[in-house]
């Protein structure tokens, strides 16, 4: 039956349908408007729990979902999990690093959704998948996860019953995957903004520790430092931290 104007604004809120709207699409506009809040959650978030929230979100929204998590792709088809709704996931994530294959592993790098429909019986990734099964997770889906610029990682769920998931899992967990993405990208610039005050902070240090100790200018202790890690094949940061550490612990020494 189609739903008058004023049952529409009353059903719907912010965003309500338009006055020709007959109400056929009304049970689909349901995952619009989950989506809309995960994004407006995660918009609030503090960084630290944008990827948890972007998990609980897969879970709740995915169907056949149970537990899910995130892994961030490093080099050498490496990954590390950033975060997980449950100990069964990360349990999983880690079996997916420690064996070097998995679901997760080809969404990163074929660029494809990954759906395994029973581990028990899964032929692809034979150690992962044994183990997988052993761990209780029989249905897994895998979302690649990616920007402008390049891959990111992977969006886990995991489900205890074989077959648990569909192409509607596929469907809405390609749409949560965006927000997750999002999130990843966003964790990841944080962390190198953090990484790059670090070092200034770390190079900044030892400059000092250089002026001191041989009573140079700033330029001259910098020029330097950049002597040595062009001599050394070493990054300046890694020469600054080794200056750092050894005036530290002569310091104790001398203090002790």
């Amino acid at each position: 039956m189609a739903l008058t104007r004023k049952e529409c604004r009353v059903e719907s809120g912010r965003g309500r349908p338009s006055i020709h709207y007959s109400g056929t699409m009304l049970g689909r506009d349901e995952l619009a408007v989950a989506l809309g809040a995960v994004a407006r959650e995660l918009q609030q978030a503090k960084s630290t729990h944008l990827l948890f929230g972007a998990v609980d979100a897969a879970v709740e929204l995915i169907p056949g979902a149970e537990h899910g998590s995130i892994a961030e792709v490093r080099r050498q088809s490496r990954i590390v999990p950033k975060a997980e709704s449950s100990e069964l996931a990360r349990q999983v994530d880690l079996l997916m690093q420690e064996t070097g294959q998995g679901p997760c592993l080809e969404a990163i790098w074929e660029n494809q959704t990954v759906r395994v429909d029973d581990t028990a019986a899964e032929l692809r990734w034979p150690k992962f998948s044994r183990r997988a099964a052993e761990a209780g997770v029989r249905s897994m889906l895998s979302f690649q996860l990616y920007v402008a610029g390049g891959n990111l990682g992977a969006l886990n769920v995991y489900s205890s019953r074989p077959g648990a998931f569909s192409d509607e899992s596929e469907h809405v967990g390609l749409l949560v995957a965006t927000h997750a993405a999002v999130a990843l990208a966003g964790v990841q610039r944080r962390d190198q903004l953090e990484d790059a005050v670090d070092t200034r902070d770390l190079i900044g240090r030892a400059i000092g520790i250089v002026m001191e100790r041989y009573t140079i200018t700033g330029d001259r202790a910098f020029a330097t430092l950049t002597r040595l890690s062009q001599q050394s094949n070493r990054k300046l940061r890694d020469i600054a931290a080794e200056i750092v550490r050894d005036t530290e612990a002569a310091g104790d020494q001398l203090r002790g």
